[in-house]
């Protein structure tokens, strides 16, 4: 949702109260407003740490600090697929956008986005498998990584 855009306020010229910066424009910023980029805040936040989980352990395989946040940040992502345990980040950003005056969507983020935009009607089932099979591949790949680090140390 965009701000509301006024005209030009003119010197003398009366108007009535305003949320926002008097510039060579006035914005009136609704109350929804924050709430909705809140919650599209949150949508990027979200795609991130699945991009994280996706992909983290390329990205850590040399960094074995980083590694062991990626392991829980997998083990947490197996555990909200496979236990019907609320996201904390999906139950923020329904709760941003009923606050926002939008629907919240029902179910997971990845069965609303993927079902909206990618896969039409995919079954949560399947979605389950395909998401801990991708923490089972990273899983895999941190196990070849700390067994050559041991290796070495050897």
């Amino acid at each position: 949702m965009l701000p509301e855009l006024k005209t030009p306020v003119l010197p003398g010229a009366s108007h009535g109260p305003v949320l926002g910066t008097v510039l060579p424009l006035v914005i009136t910023i609704t109350v929804s407003c924050p709430y909705s980029a809140a919650a599209d805040a949150v949508l990027v936040a979200h795609l991130a740490f699945i991009l994280w989980v996706v992909a983290g352990a390329v990205v850590t395989y040399s960094r074995p600090r980083l590694r062991w946040v990626h392991i829980v940040c997998l083990t947490w992502a197996i555990l909200v697929e496979v236990f019907p345990w609320p996201c904390p980040l999906t139950l923020l950003e329904n709760w941003l956008e009923a606050r926002a005056g939008v629907q919240p969507y029902q179910g997971g983020f990845l069965l609303h986005y993927l079902d909206a935009l990618v896969y039409p009607d995919i079954s949560p089932t399947l979605l389950m498998i395909a998401g801990v099979a991708v923490c089972a591949v990273n899983f895999g790949i941190h196990g070849i990584a700390l067994f050559r680090e041991r290796r070495q140390q050897s």
